[in-house]
């Protein structure tokens, strides 16, 4: 018979897995299905395959697509395989969710381009040398044209217009391409060849992810269980967005990523902490009711600099930011770059500085009196500016750059 100690300690365990568990399916969750088959899953030891899909359509991942990479790693945490899968050729075809215009097919070179830095910006949340790192061109270039037709046969051109990006295409006449409605079954297969018993994915995935048990079960394969997380609002309340610029990147410069999460709508920080932070929810709750809202975006902006750079890098930006916006200094340290030429009108010079993307986004700044040279607001983008050696260009509020002759 079992001593009471031994019995308290089994107890114990059973208590603190649950309530992992409990977390893992609760914190920031949208949906879980089927949750009672999957949290038997979880207790029951087994280890389970758990997919993860990226498409690298843009170069960089922000924090709003980590939300689900760490969830991910909870998974690996509790001891689970976890697969980080590529999408290289589904985003050529493009994932039409949540996007309500048609989306342009992205070409290899570019795909290999974004793919450059995508393993090590994933290996700052997940540990890479204990999961499983595939490419879906892998096996979907391979697919004939019978087989795909096969798959096409799992759905029909009303469960796709039901779709509510689709839906609303499609109730303006806008053009659907029937490329855009073959991406579920290149997810769903993805699911087949990867043999994944759970599958993650944002709220807006939800259609490609149950798309994947429609397509196992076709394969005679157990259908996967899925799990989506929320989205994230950008800085500026919006989604978060690559191509809105409302975004902060896992790969930023501490100062600049401490200093955007500064800019966080107050109404966003709780959120903030709950999907992008390590924090107990416990904790969370004590920090919003006994700090002042500028002390919690400090508290939070130290936290998520210090999970991708680290503890020093977080103090010296809360420093840098305290030195900028609380004592009205410049930062101690600015990009300079060589000008050889005497004079440039103002939009030139912006331009110049490769802080702005397009000549018409440099436009758009100096309009909206968001550009300073040498602490002079400037709104005229024909003005003439002498270039002297340490000129200082400031684009926005926290963008500097020093010119050197």
């Amino acid at each position: 018979m079992k001593s009471s100690k031994v019995v308290k300690k089994s107890m114990a365990k059973i208590n603190t897995d649950q309530a992992k568990i409990n977390e893992l399916l609760t914190r920031g969750v949208t949906e879980v299905i089927e949750r009672g088959e999957l949290e038997k899953a979880l207790l029951s030891g087994k280890k389970l395959r758990v997919k993860l899909g990226f498409d690298p359509t843009g170069d960089n991942i922000h924090i709003g697509r980590a939300i689900v990479l760490r969830k991910l790693r909870d998974f690996q945490r509790l001891g689970h395989k976890v697969v980080f899968l590529v999408g290289d050729f589904t985003a050529r075809i493009g994932d039409p969710s949540d996007k309500l215009s048609k989306r342009p097919m992205l070409s290899k070179e570019r795909i290999k381009e974004n793919l450059k830095t995508y393993k090590k910006q994933v290996g700052k949340i997940i540990d890479l040398r204990q999961a499983e790192f595939r490419f879906n061109s892998q096996w979907l270039k391979k697919l004939g044209f019978e087989e795909i037709a096969q798959l096409a046969e799992s759905f029909t051109v009303q469960q796709m217009l039901a779709r509510r990006n689709f839906k609303n295409r499609f109730e303006k006449g806008e053009e659907i391409s029937v490329r855009e409605m073959m991406y579920p079954l290149m997810q769903g297969y993805d699911s087949v060849a990867l043999k994944a018993d759970v599958e993650l994915g944002g709220s807006d995935q939800l259609f490609n992810l149950t798309a994947g048990r429609t397509i196992q079960r076709h394969y005679n394969q157990n259908p996967q269980n899925v799990l989506t997380v929320e989205m994230l609002e950008g800085t500026d309340g919006r989604k978060m967005s690559t191509s809105w610029g409302n975004v902060v990147n896992i790969v930023e410069e501490p100062s600049e990523m401490f200093g955007k999460i500064m800019s966080v709508k107050d109404e966003l920080v709780e959120k903030y902490f709950l999907l992008c932070t390590d924090f107990s929810q416990t904790e969370i709750k004590a920090i919003l009711q006994e700090q002042e809202p500028k002390e919690r975006k400090i508290i939070l902006a130290k936290a998520i600099v210090a999970l991708y750079h680290s503890e020093e890098d977080a103090q010296k930006a809360a420093a840098e930011f305290n030195r900028i916006f609380g004592q009205g200094s410049l930062p101690s340290e600015i990009e300079e770059i060589t000008i050889s030429q005497e004079k440039m009108t103002a939009l030139d010079l912006v331009f110049e500085t490769k802080l702005v993307e397009s000549r018409g986004e440099a436009r758009r700044i100096i309009e909206q009196g968001g550009v300073k040279i040498n602490e002079e607001k400037v709104k005229d983008g024909s003005k003439e500016i002498k270039i002297e050696d340490g000129l200082i260009v400031q684009i926005g509020k926290r963008r500097w750059v020093k010119i050197k002759k």
